[in-house]
């Protein structure tokens, strides 16, 4: 039964929606998404390590995630002081393309270790008003390069 009153909103409508509901959305619907996978999701009550959840495969094995969204082909990046490369360490991209469902990627931090045209490694030496960073260059002519990070492809390859 629908609501006369609800405004009708179309179908994957991104636009309309300000960077907090945006980011939030990908981090609840990375949650979503690793919990539908099987996986055991706790989210970070305090994130002052740049970590947005905690991810358990088994009683043995954990990985932290930390979830960037974009609504756009650009430049994501993350602090090398709250994301370090480890074994552990994952980034959970979502990319927001307007009128599109989102597209996660899922990209082990390891992966940083050999630089590519997607994958950017930027230390800007002292002086700088950049920190050092890890680079994800997410063009129209990188997106292709992104495929290979799929989520859930990562997801049961990585995490099993």
């Amino acid at each position: 039964m629908s609501d006369p009153h609800r405004q009708s909103v179309p179908d994957h409508s991104w636009e309309r929606l300000n960077p907090l509901q945006v980011g939030r959305y990908a981090e609840y619907l990375v949650k979503m998404e690793f919990t539908r996978l099987g996986f055991s999701v706790f989210g970070a009550e305090v994130d002052d390590r740049g970590i947005d959840m905690v991810v358990r495969t088994d009683a043995a094995q954990y990985f932290d995630v930390q979830v960037k969204s974009s609504r756009k082909l650009s430049y994501i990046f993350l602090s090398k002081d709250k994301f370090e490369i480890a074994k552990n360490v994952l980034a959970a991209i979502v990319i927001f393309f307007e009128g599109e469902p989102p597209r996660l990627f899922l990209i082990p931090s390891t992966a940083w270790k050999n630089p590519d045209a997607l994958l950017r490694d930027r230390d800007y030496g002292s002086g700088r008003k950049s920190k050092p960073e890890w680079g994800i260059n997410v063009s129209r002519r990188n997106l292709p390069l992104l495929d290979r990070f799929a989520f859930e492809k990562i997801a049961q390859r990585h995490m099993t």
